[in-house]
């Protein structure tokens, strides 16, 4: 059984099970920590509550991009305040730019993204990123915070296209991969991993979604992260001890994780 860190999940949505079964059935899998994603200003509280009330389970504080149109200016103190206060949130999450959706108008989603990226900045934290087709203004806007966000952070559940790819790379993000590269339909997805270089990978399942092969049709929880690994090891060639390894020091790396 190999060391693994969970590093985007969604614990307060989860709904087949207690979070104490979750953790325990987590822990039974090799889960040795696990990092809970804040998406709206209605979860901050709940996602400070599990960091509280579990050992092993740390947080984000964020807003996602089909809620920007919801952030106000109370919603960046509150998310300086409770990342600051309490040394268990780990990372300015979950934001970015969502395009498929537009659940928010795209020029709202911007300022919001921006404003996040230089709170991060200010209080030099990492970020947890969503890009779902903008690849361009991603692109453009990781490459205006190049100089300034410092702790960098990663691109989670990467299913965009090589050019952000290589580029995020470069820069010194991670990217995240789920339960997504075990589906047919997504060799694209495959293709990333086979060009991102091990340094730079992460493990998540972004649960309760996108649960992986065997386990379709059930809530995706932390437990199904080794049917996760198994297929990057697949996927890059590399003995899956020594993968498992590897993009553990990564979790522990960009999440200052003990």
């Amino acid at each position: 059984m190999h060391k693994i860190i969970e590093t985007h999940c969604h614990l307060d949505y989860l709904k087949e099970a207690t979070v104490d079964q979750i953790i325990d059935e987590a822990h039974k899998a090799g889960i040795e920590k696990i990092i809970t994603i804040s998406v709206e200003p209605d979860n901050f509280e709940s996602v400070l509550k599990l960091t509280r009330d579990f050992e092993f389970v740390y947080g984000t504080q964020g807003v996602h991009p089909h809620d920007a149109k919801k952030v106000a200016k109370e919603h960046y103190d509150m998310v300086k305040e409770f990342a600051e206060d309490n040394q268990k949130i780990v990372a300015i999450g979950e934001i970015g730019l969502d395009y498929h959706y537009n659940n928010s108008p795209r020029k709202t989603q911007i300022d919001v993204f921006e404003n996040f990226l230089e709170l991060a900045s200010q209080i030099d934290y990492p970020v947890v990123i969503h890009s779902r087709d903008a690849d361009d203004d991603m692109l453009a806007i990781l490459k205006n915070f190049r100089s300034t966000l410092k702790k960098r952070g990663v691109i989670h559940s990467f299913t965009s296209g090589p050019e952000l790819a290589k580029a995020a790379i470069e820069m010194g993000f991670y990217l995240g991969f789920n339960g997504i590269i075990t589906f047919k339909s997504a060799e694209n997805v495959r293709e990333i991993v086979e060009i991102c270089p091990c340094d730079r990978l992460l493990l998540e399942t972004d649960s309760p979604f996108l649960t992986p092969v065997p386990h379709r049709g059930q809530e995706n929880a932390p437990k199904f992260l080794p049917h996760i690994l198994k297929k990057l090891s697949e996927i890059k060639q590399v003995e899956e001890s020594e993968l498992a390894s590897l993009i553990y020091q990564n979790s522990l790396q960009l999440f200052a994780l003990n």
